[in-house]
């Protein structure tokens, strides 16, 4: 997500209201979010949103950016199970479903010396369509190699393990974090993020915690963030829930 977005020499403060999103964002998959209500980006229109639904996750993505914006899954320890037997399909493939200009494209990372970096891991789906599904470069952000396959791989393994012992579903929020004039690749600049998150939301327990990394190769998982604090970075309200439950927990093994 984008708290300050510097365009030329115009910059932007994009933050969420409390106003639900267009009846017709999302409306196959608002199962996907807490309480049925995703996300709503203020003056999103700069951005070229477009919501799009998958078998087991939800994608907000920009056209500007040419990179999901955020990525919502709703997890359990079921799906979970009938995850760990699929196998990655590798096939990673630009979403027709977005006009060419507003997407990534294969070449775009080819050379770049990024990972095709997924937002809703391909770990964490249970069928044969949605781990092909999470392939889209929809889902996926410029990342450096090592963050990917070691740092972020960790915190997506982590997740998973505390979603195997909920008690029931568990929300989860994942994207980047744009600083500035992001740097890009490719011919279609798609940009590349200074930072990474995951929001995890169980209702159950109502714990709630947020892990923040930076994209680089040296980063380390550190420790986990609270959500009051990823809103204060971000100026993004990614949930509608109390501020009791905000403020419960930000460690998950509490």
């Amino acid at each position: 997500m984008i708290k300050l977005l510097q365009l030329g020499t115009t910059l932007l403060l994009l933050s969420l209201g409390s106003a639900f999103a267009s009846p017709d964002d999302f409306k196959l998959c608002r199962d996907i979010f807490v309480n049925g209500i995703p996300p709503t980006i203020q003056h999103q229109e700069t951005l070229q949103p477009r919501a799009l639904c998958f078998n087991a996750f939800a994608v907000l993505h920009s056209g500007k950016s040419h990179t999901p914006l955020y990525v919502a899954e709703r997890l359990n320890s079921t799906l979970l199970q009938e995850a760990k037997g699929n196998q990655r399909t590798n096939k990673f493939f630009a979403d027709a479903r977005l006009p060419r200009a507003e997407r990534a494209e294969l070449g775009d990372y080819q050379g770049s010396g990024f990972d095709r970096g997924h937002m809703a891991p391909a770990g964490d789906m249970g069928t044969d369509e949605s781990m092909a599904q999470s392939f889209s470069l929809a889902n996926m952000v410029p990342q450096y190699a090592v963050n990917n396959r070691k740092v972020w791989a960790s915190i997506e393994k982590a997740t998973r393990k505390y979603v195997m012992r909920a008690a029931g579903d568990v929300y989860v929020i994942t994207g980047p974090v744009f600083d500035g004039t992001p740097p890009t690749i490719g011919d279609n600049h798609v940009w590349i993020p200074q930072h990474l998150f995951k929001l995890v939301y169980d209702p159950s327990s109502q714990k709630i915690w947020v892990n923040w990394v930076d994209n680089t190769n040296e980063a380390k998982v550190g420790k986990p963030i609270s959500y009051e604090e990823l809103v204060k970075r971000t100026g993004i309200e990614f949930i509608n829930i109390t501020p009791k439950a905000a403020s419960l927990s930000n460690n998950p093994r509490s």
